[in-house]
Protein backbone atom coordinates (compact mmCIF):
# COMPACT_ATOMS: atom_id res chain seq x y z
CA UNK A 1 0.00 0.00 0.00
CA UNK A 2 1.40 3.36 -1.36
CA UNK A 3 1.60 6.46 2.07
CA UNK A 4 -0.94 8.58 1.83
CA UNK A 5 0.62 12.28 1.16
CA UNK A 6 0.27 14.73 3.77
CA UNK A 7 -1.24 17.86 2.68
CA UNK A 8 0.79 21.35 4.28
CA UNK A 9 -1.53 22.65 6.72
CA UNK A 10 -2.33 26.09 6.60
CA UNK A 11 -2.32 28.32 9.89
CA UNK A 12 -5.54 29.48 10.75
CA UNK A 13 -5.42 33.48 10.90
CA UNK A 14 -5.64 34.91 14.74
CA UNK A 15 -9.01 36.27 15.57
CA UNK A 16 -10.22 39.27 17.37
CA UNK A 17 -13.50 40.40 18.42
CA UNK A 18 -14.40 43.96 17.45
CA UNK A 19 -15.07 46.10 20.48
CA UNK A 20 -17.67 48.39 18.91
CA UNK A 21 -19.27 45.27 17.52
CA UNK A 22 -19.50 41.89 19.35
CA UNK A 23 -20.85 40.23 16.80
CA UNK A 24 -18.51 40.79 14.11
CA UNK A 25 -14.87 38.79 13.89
CA UNK A 26 -12.11 40.66 12.56
CA UNK A 27 -8.81 39.16 11.48
CA UNK A 28 -5.86 40.38 13.12
CA UNK A 29 -2.65 42.22 11.18
CA UNK A 30 -0.26 39.65 10.52
CA UNK A 31 3.16 40.36 12.89
CA UNK A 32 5.80 42.26 11.48
CA UNK A 33 9.11 39.93 10.82
CA UNK A 34 11.68 40.96 13.07
CA UNK A 35 14.66 41.92 11.52
CA UNK A 36 18.52 42.08 12.16
CA UNK A 37 21.01 45.05 12.21
CA UNK A 38 23.89 45.20 10.15
CA UNK A 39 26.95 45.09 11.53
CA UNK A 40 28.56 48.39 11.57
CA UNK A 41 31.92 48.40 9.32
CA UNK A 42 35.05 47.85 11.23
CA UNK A 43 36.95 51.44 10.57
CA UNK A 44 40.48 50.49 8.83
CA UNK A 45 43.50 52.92 8.69
CA UNK A 46 46.78 52.25 5.88
CA UNK A 47 50.25 52.59 7.11
CA UNK A 48 53.86 52.21 5.81
CA UNK A 49 55.51 48.82 6.94
CA UNK A 50 59.30 48.53 6.15
CA UNK A 51 59.76 44.97 5.99
CA UNK A 52 63.31 42.90 5.75
CA UNK A 53 64.03 39.89 3.19
CA UNK A 54 62.24 37.39 5.81
CA UNK A 55 59.23 39.63 5.83
CA UNK A 56 59.87 41.14 9.43
CA UNK A 57 58.18 44.08 10.16
CA UNK A 58 61.17 46.54 10.92
CA UNK A 59 59.26 49.72 11.09
CA UNK A 60 55.72 51.63 10.80
CA UNK A 61 54.51 54.83 8.84
CA UNK A 62 51.83 56.66 8.37
CA UNK A 63 50.56 56.46 5.13
CA UNK A 64 51.03 60.03 4.31
CA UNK A 65 54.70 59.76 5.18
CA UNK A 66 55.70 57.42 2.54
CA UNK A 67 58.49 59.92 1.10
CA UNK A 68 60.07 59.13 5.14
CA UNK A 69 59.60 55.52 4.73
CA UNK A 70 61.05 55.54 1.44
CA UNK A 71 64.35 56.83 2.79
CA UNK A 72 64.11 54.44 5.84
CA UNK A 73 64.03 51.41 3.43
CA UNK A 74 66.88 52.63 1.30
CA UNK A 75 68.96 53.82 4.68
CA UNK A 76 68.72 49.84 6.17
CA UNK A 77 69.10 48.74 2.91
CA UNK A 78 72.44 50.00 2.58
CA UNK A 79 74.09 48.74 6.03
CA UNK A 80 72.72 44.80 4.86
CA UNK A 81 70.01 43.17 3.52
CA UNK A 82 67.00 44.49 1.02
CA UNK A 83 63.75 45.81 3.00
CA UNK A 84 61.24 46.91 0.84
CA UNK A 85 58.03 48.91 1.47
CA UNK A 86 54.20 47.42 1.81
CA UNK A 87 50.94 48.96 2.87
CA UNK A 88 49.56 47.46 6.31
CA UNK A 89 45.46 47.63 7.06
CA UNK A 90 44.84 47.74 10.76
CA UNK A 91 41.19 47.93 12.51
CA UNK A 92 41.20 50.92 14.27
CA UNK A 93 39.21 50.32 17.77
CA UNK A 94 36.78 53.16 18.61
Amino acid sequence: MAAAAKSPRKKKAVTEVDPENPGAVVEAAPKAKRTRKAAAEPRIKLYWGVFNQSLKRVAVFDYEDMKKAEKHAKELSKTGGDHFLQKIKEVVVV
